[in-house]
């Protein structure tokens, strides 16, 4: 709970939440208010994430508890005021046909953006490198375009996490350019440790200019391990978060 206040004497203005179900709604929201932060994200339920699970959305046969993490994640989402919240694909599961993987995500997918909406909530999807996360269903930013095409609504959109596109398919100043409408969120890291943003290969300033220039008003999530210590680490922020 600390995290918070801590984020906010970092200067930051936003935070992002993994999964915040441990605690009641009420009280991350109060502390939410205390820091005075902004909830830009977090992630719906994924299953059972101690057992390795990472989403439910594109699992055959986990429809009625996919439906129940939706509910939950909504009630957070409204007491948390975070107008969006990232719904994970899962893990391929051995032996399901593609066509049956893709049909039971977009059909989960058009059922939670259809709830979300009622609450004026938006609905993400992340490609995931399969480095990290290997068997992750989504992996690459036209795959998930794709399929935000295809269900049609609007308030279902993409996170590009830009650690994770360069791993899997580099060249993400071009796909910045022909997705930047589409974007509802951005995340960071360094490349390939996942450390601070100025470790490793990626020149981020370059690419926080091109998204300042784009026009992008959301909000860039810095979703990495720190190399040491959290605080001194941000030497890379001090001329963004000023």
């Amino acid at each position: 709970q600390d995290r918070f206040a801590a984020a906010a004497k970092d200067g930051f203005k936003g935070v992002e939440f993994l999964f915040p179900y441990e605690w009641p709604a009420a009280d991350v929201a109060e502390w939410r208010e205390a820091a005075g932060v902004e909830q830009a994200l977090f992630n719906a339920p994924p299953g059972n994430w101690e057992k390795g699970e990472r989403g439910l959305s594109a699992l055959p046969g986990r429809e009625t508890e996919f439906k129940d993490t939706i509910g939950k994640a909504l009630e957070y989402a409204v007491a948390l005021d975070c107008p969006r919240i990232h719904v994970m694909a899962g893990l391929r599961p051995k032996g399901v046909a593609e066509e049956t993987l893709c049909e039971t995500y977009r059909m989960n997918l058009t059922y939670a953006a259809s709830e979300a909406a009622k609450q004026g909530r938006n609905v993400i999807i992340e490609p995931i490198n399969t480095r990290d996360v290997p068997g992750y269903f989504l992996n690459r930013q036209t795959e998930a375009h794709q399929v935000v095409e295809t269900v049609g609504l609007a308030n279902l959109r993409v996170q590009m996490d830009l650690y994770h596109a360069q791993i899997v398919e580099g060249d993400v100043t071009t796909k910045i350019r022909e997705f930047i409408g589409k974007i509802d969120h951005f995340q960071i890291a360094g490349v390939p440790e996942r450390h601070e943003p100025d470790i490793g290969e990626i020149n981020y300033p370059y690419l926080f200019d091109l998204i300042d220039e784009l026009g992008f008003e959301g909000w860039v999530g810095c979703e990495y391990r720190p190399k040491g210590n959290t605080r001194t680490g941000l030497g890379w922020a001090a001329d963004y978060l000023s």
